[in-house]
Order: C-alpha cells, then structure tokens, then sequence
C-alpha cells in the first residue's frame, strides 16, 4: 500500500520593497508605500479551494509563510486568510506554524499579534550580522536592528526563533564569518539554517557577478563554523540546518523526507500522493498578474510523477538529510522496488558517493559535496 505521508501548507507572499542581489525567489519590489490588499488574499483562498480536492479530509500538520517579504502583509488581512484557511481544511491542533520576517519590517507589537493567530515558529532572515556585507547583499536592515528585534521577540513571547545566516558572502573573511555565527549563537534561538551562498540564475549577481571567497576558504568557513556550532550543541540534521533543544523546521522536514503539500499563492508548488497510488504536483501560476486575472485558474501546471522519474524526486530531497535512507521508505514513498534502481546504486557506491547496507543507503562525506553529481545519476531511470 502506498504511504500516505505528513501534509504541510506552504503560503507564498511575493512582495519585497527590495530585491536582493543574491535572490532568484520568486518575488516583486513593490513601492513603500503600497500596500497588499485584500485581492490577492481572496484569491489565495480560491486557490486553496480548488486544491481541496486533493487532499480530502487529511490534517494539515504544518503551515509556513514565505516570501518575499510576508512581514509586509498587513496583520488583519493575514487574520482575515487564516480565518477562511481554517474553516476550508483540517489543522492540527499542535501544528508547527511558521511565518518568516524580515528585521527592518516588523515590530514587536505585530509579532505578539501573529500569536494570537496561532503563529509559534519565527524565521528572521538575517543573513549577516556585518553592516559592509548586509549592503554587499542588498539588505536594507542593520546588525543593530536584527539584534534588536530578535531579543524583543525573546523577551516577549515564546516563539521559537530561526536565525538564516549565510557564508562565502561578498568579500567575506574567515574570521568575518565566525563572528557572525558567535553573534547567532549568543542570541540563543533554537535554530540556526547556515548556508553557502550560491550565485543563481535570474538574479542580479548572475549578471554583475561579486568577489566571493574561493573554494579553500570557503571550505575553512565550513569547518570552523560547523565545529562552533556542535561546540554550542547545535545539532547538525540536514545539509545547512542545526537546531538546539530538539527544534528542528518540522515544515522543512517533511519536504526532505518526500512529505506532502499544498502550496497556494503565485509561483508556489504542490506535491499530494494519492491512495490509488499517484503522486500528483501543481504548479501556480507565476506572474502576479496571470495569477489573479486568469479566471480563478491559478494552476499553471499540474502532472503526475512517473516511476522514472520518482527516484531522482525522492532522492533531490531524502540525500539532504544526514540520517541513512530507509529502503522500506523508499518502496512505500514511490512503489519503486529498491532493486530496481541497484544498478545506480552500485555505480554510486564505486563512485563513493553511496554505502549500502541490508535495509539502508547512507551518503557520504565525498556524496555530500558532489551531490548534484550524485543526483544526476537518478535522472529518467
């Protein structure tokens, strides 16, 4: 029987005042006086409506507020979504609700706000704690300002807080690098996502590419970083997330464990597996525009995965864990019979990307740093 996995929520709010450099998310600046209205709202709504289908009566486990910018969202029109969000679909009652902020657009009068909707997960995109960097980046905030908002959030509440922190930045030093990750640590979150920037398509830096750090001293911030966070007892459990005190982004999680998801707003993805044995994805609609102007018809795309494909799908997300990958997992999540795929295992394992036991594959170290490689093996089997 197929296994019907965890179902999150995934809310995408498109609006920035300011793109950064590094970003190929997809998102719009918007003027800083404009406000998001109730239009778009609606039409989130709508669209999950028409996703219900999908699901039938499964509980939400997890809900996750992404961007953009959602801080920019005005804290009655996100109520107003929440509300209509609850009485469309089923939300457990010990859900894991995140919304991500940006330090220059918040207050601590709205994070109290977004409690009593039921919000107890923060993720602060801070990126830097360096001023020169932060502007390097495209940011607008201060390190003064995300210190500021982090403690006040601290203090006040008891939500459990995420601080995204980036390395290999712009002309970063190694010692640059270490202070920002002393500066996370003393704030004292329960998780620390830390990754390497990487220069994407469609983004600025792509076109005006900026001086960063080489492989080698990429690789130094790496190490001493990674060596400061088990140090704090930050426990390392996907490839650029560490969590304290048990904490990890159970929403993040289920993605890289091929969980299920419903994703509404413009650009946003899908994935549902079915009982009959289907896994199904949508795709919304990307352009703002085409999203509320299309008649109600917000998807752009939706398929079904195919048993050649399954295994890459599978694997893109499970090889960013760093627990062994459970064959009986891997049979219930796509019907694919492990010794179906033993021919590209066997090529991973003399590659050394792979080891394989009776009931497990584990990635290794070599597997981790040319996982594209790795994956690349996967591709239309």
């Amino acid at each position: 029987m197929m296994l019907i996995p965890q179902l999150g929520l995934y809310i995408h709010i498109p609006w920035c005042l300011k793109k950064c450099l590094y970003c190929d998310f997809n998102t719009y600046q918007i003027k800083k006086n404009t406000k998001i209205t109730i239009h778009y709202i609606k039409h989130m709504i709508h669209d999950l409506i028409n996703d219900t289908y999908l699901i039938k009566n499964r509980i939400i486990k997890t809900i996750f507020i992404g961007g953009g910018t959602p801080s920019l969202l005005n804290y009655k029109l996100l109520k107003i979504l929440m509300n209509n969000i609850k009485n469309i679909i089923n939300i457990d009652n010990n859900i894991e609700f995140t919304i991500e902020i940006n330090p220059e657009f918040i207050t601590i009068d709205t994070v109290i706000k977004y409690t009593k909707i039921g919000i107890n997960r923060i993720s602060i995109g801070v990126q830097s704690f360096n001023n020169k960097i932060l502007k390097s980046l495209g940011r607008t905030h201060s390190s003064i300002t995300a210190i500021k908002i982090i403690k006040q959030i601290k203090k006040n509440t008891k939500l459990n807080i995420n601080i995204d922190l980036m390395y290999g930045l712009p002309n970063q030093t190694i010692s640059q690098c270490i202070i920002d990750l002393k500066q996370a640590i003393s704030l004292k979150p329960n998780h620390i996502s830390w990754y390497q920037l990487n220069i994407e398509k469609n983004t600025i830096f792509y076109y005006q590419k900026p001086s960063i750090p080489q492989e080698e001293k990429i690789w130094k911030m790496y190490t001493k970083g990674n060596k400061l966070l088990h140090k704090n007892n930050y426990k390392k459990y996907e490839i650029s997330s560490y969590t304290k005190n048990n904490s990890p982004c159970y929403h993040n999680l289920n993605y890289w464990k091929f969980g299920d998801y419903i994703g509404i707003g413009c650009g946003s993805y899908g994935k549902f597996t079915q009982i009959t044995g289907k896994i199904i994805r949508t795709i919304k609609q990307k352009r703002i525009y085409d999203y509320i102007n299309n008649k109600k018809q917000y998807l752009y795309k939706i398929y079904n995965i195919s048993n050649q494909d399954r295994p890459f799908e599978y694997f893109i997300n499970t090889f960013r864990l760093l627990k062994p990958i459970n064959k009986k997992h891997f049979y219930q999540s796509t019907k694919i019979k492990p010794k179906n795929i033993q021919h590209i295992i066997k090529k991973s394992i003399l590659k050394k990307y792979l080891i394989e036991t009776e009931n497990y594959w584990s990635i290794l170290p070599y597997g981790r740093i040319f996982l594209n490689n790795l994956l690349s093996y996967f591709i239309h089997i």
